[in-house]
């Protein structure tokens, strides 16, 4: 599915994926006017809720509640390459979750497919076209 961006003016820069519009602004210390999400932080939305489509289907699947359980998602940079270094995630769930499921609910959470890309090498391909 191509995605098409475009930009409606500003520091904005949005992405229509599908029937979806994904907008994007600059925050105002970085000349935008802070009305929606950097890319950047998207991406780490994006890391945050993988992880928890796959905590929320490993629940289903054991018919467990989820409706209780929250993910915080932490990360550092890399002080000399301004790189992500490090990216925690924690699985909040309730007193009474099953202990016997916590190393299985971090297994899936594991699972996220865009977590897994970023471990892979990607080939990327930037062009100019007319």
């Amino acid at each position: 599915m191509p995605i098409e961006v475009y930009f409606p003016g500003g520091r904005k820069v949005n992405a229509k994926v599908g029937p979806f519009e994904m907008k994007t602004d600059q925050s105002v210390m970085s000349g935008g006017e802070g009305t929606a999400p950097e890319p950047f932080a998207l991406f780490l939305g994006s890391l945050a809720t993988c992880a928890g489509i796959y905590v929320k289907s490993f629940c289903d699947n054991r018919q467990i509640p989820a409706d209780k359980i929250t993910l915080t998602m932490d990360y550092s940079h890399n002080p000399e390459t301004k790189l992500l270094d490090r990216i925690a995630i924690n699985i909040l769930v309730p007193p009474d979750f099953p202990e016997k499921y916590d190393s299985a609910l971090i297994s899936a959470a594991g699972l996220c497919k865009v977590k897994r890309h970023l471990k892979e090498s990607i080939g990327f391909e930037i062009m100019v076209s007319r």
